[in-house]
């Protein structure tokens, strides 16, 4: 009967494959507590114009009455505001939820910029070989031979300089996700390249050869499937320091404008206001991208080792 056939061996692996990063993954109490904080933050994120309880970005909902208020649970605060408010009025909590929208907006799309991009070239590169693979690798050595950083304020001013007078915060955040993409596509690229040529020498690609595929089909429909696992545990960590380059960026004062902050914006003016006692307006930012990085790392740090299958 239909029922009793055995399932296919490759199926078979596959269940076994997931039933093991299931058990891995409920086994570890730290991470299952760091991915239920992580996919909470990104959910408030996404719900902020309505879970917030003012609009930070109109400045019709605040008043400078209400400036520099301390947190509600201390003397001397408004119920009205959680965490305080800053010198211009505007609720803090409401704040780093759009903030933290604007961080989880620029880290998400860089991180999948930099992984077309990264996968792209690493594919051509691990599987072409020759002149491809040495170019591209030796553009790669160029930009890993610098601090991420460094880069970032590079192309973050160069990009700046040829817009000119026409930045706005549509522009802003555009080339916050162009210059964090030119550093994080190295990491994609590196590692698909070195699983490519792995794969590349095994039967089903000799076979999908002998068949008369194009390249194109053969990378888009044999190799990238199997190489997968590694760049979904980049993407993961990727977009931790993805949100910190953002931060660093918005620190230094060539990230997103006060007008519409994200937390790395925030931090640079509630620092401005540290030493005047207003230490609410760059505590509570500074924890909440904290809390969100280490989050991320952990559930990357688990998802390598998850997806190593030398270590199951």
């Amino acid at each position: 009967m239909r029922a009793t056939e055995p399932l296919p061996g490759g199926r078979i692996a596959r269940l076994r494959a997931r039933n093991d990063v299931l058990d891995s993954f409920l086994a570890s109490p730290r991470v299952v507590i760091a991915a239920v904080v992580a996919l909470a933050m990104i959910a408030a994120a996404a719900l902020a114009p309505w879970i917030a309880p003012h609009d930070p970005f109109d400045i019709a909902t605040f008043t400078l009455l209400d400036s520099e208020l301390p947190p509600a649970f201390q003397d001397g605060g408004d119920s009205r505001f959680l965490l305080g408010t800053d010198s211009q009025g505007r609720d803090v909590f409401s704040s780093i939820l759009f903030g933290l929208r604007i961080s989880l907006v620029v880290g998400f799309t860089a991180v999948l910029l930099s992984m077309a991009v990264g996968v792209l070239l690493g594919l051509a590169a691990g599987y072409f070989g020759g002149i491809v693979d040495a170019v591209l690798m030796r553009i790669a050595d160029v930009i890993l031979s610098f601090p991420t950083i460094l880069i970032a304020l590079l192309v973050n001013g160069i990009l700046r300089g040829s817009l000119g007078g026409t930045q706005t915060a549509a522009t802003a955040l555009m080339v916050l996700v162009l210059s964090i993409a030119v550093n994080e596509w190295v990491q994609f690229a590196r590692t698909v390249r070195g699983s490519t040529m792995v794969e590349k020498g095994r039967e089903y690609v000799k076979a999908a050869r002998l068949t008369g595929l194009p390249p194109r089909t053969i990378m888009r429909r044999h190799v990238l499937p199997n190489i997968l696992s590694p760049v979904l545990v980049i993407a993961t960590i990727n977009l931790a320091l993805a949100v910190l380059a953002e931060a660093t960026l918005s620190f230094l004062g060539v990230g997103m404008p006060p007008t519409q902050p994200s937390l790395g914006t925030l931090i640079n003016i509630g620092n401005e206001f540290l030493f005047s006692g207003i230490w609410w307006v760059v505590v509570f930012p500074s924890l909440t991208l904290v809390v969100l990085v280490v989050a991320v790392n952990i559930v990357g740090d688990w998802l390598r080792d998850a997806l190593n299958p030398h270590l199951r």
